[in-house]
This record gives structure tokens, sequence and C-alpha cells, in this order.
């Protein structure tokens, strides 16, 4: 009984610092779908969470608006889909995974879903 104790207490403290430290981080935008190419395998949804990942504090610079610009859902218009042929030469979502800076893109499930 006292070692349940201890345990939600130490359970109260990590959610508790947990909470403190996300009210300091943006909100993140919802998942964005991606224009999907002609020979695309299927769909690719780009998530803002999984590239934050736990950074302390995002740098929302290192993407916007170089590789993709930020523009108001009023204002947005339509964008071409990402080519393999692009992210090789270094554009896109190349510019970082590239095997070196991020994983590369050579397993095709992590981001075209059917």
């Amino acid at each position: 009984m006292r070692k349940r104790g201890r345990m939600l207490v130490l359970a109260g403290i990590l959610a508790a610092s947990a909470l403190a430290a996300a009210q300091g981080l943006p909100k993140l935008p919802a998942d964005a779908n991606l224009p999907q190419g002609a020979d695309s395998p299927g769909k690719v949804v780009f998530s803002h969470g999984s590239h934050v990942g736990m950074q302390a504090k995002p740098d929302c610079t290192s993407c916007h608006p170089k590789h993709a610009p930020i523009l108001k859902a009023k204002t947005r218009t339509a964008r071409e889909p990402v080519t393999h042929a692009a992210m090789e030469k270094g554009k896109s979502c190349g510019s970082c995974h590239n095997g070196n800076t991020a994983r590369g893109f050579e397993d095709c499930t992590m981001c075209h879903k059917s």
C-alpha cells in the first residue's frame, strides 16, 4: 500500500511537470494532407507533432517560410505535390530528410498511407 501511494505521488508530480512544460509551447497546427502526385503510392499527412517532438522550444523558422510557406486558410492556394526528385535535390522535405539531418525517405510507409 505504501509503495502504491509513492507511485501515485510520483505520477502526480510527473503529470504536473509535463503540464507546466506544455503550457509554454505554442499550439501546433492540425495535421496537413499534402497533395498526392499521380505516381504516389498513397496520401501523405504532415504532422507538426511528430516533427516538433520533444523539443523544449520548437523553432518554426527552421521550415517556415523557406521550405514550407505559411498562408492563412482563406488565402491558401493549391500546392504542387512534393516529388522524390525534388526531395533528392534538397527541396521541401528533402531539405532535412536527407539521411544526415533527419532520417532519409527510403521507407515509403513512414510517410505514405494508403
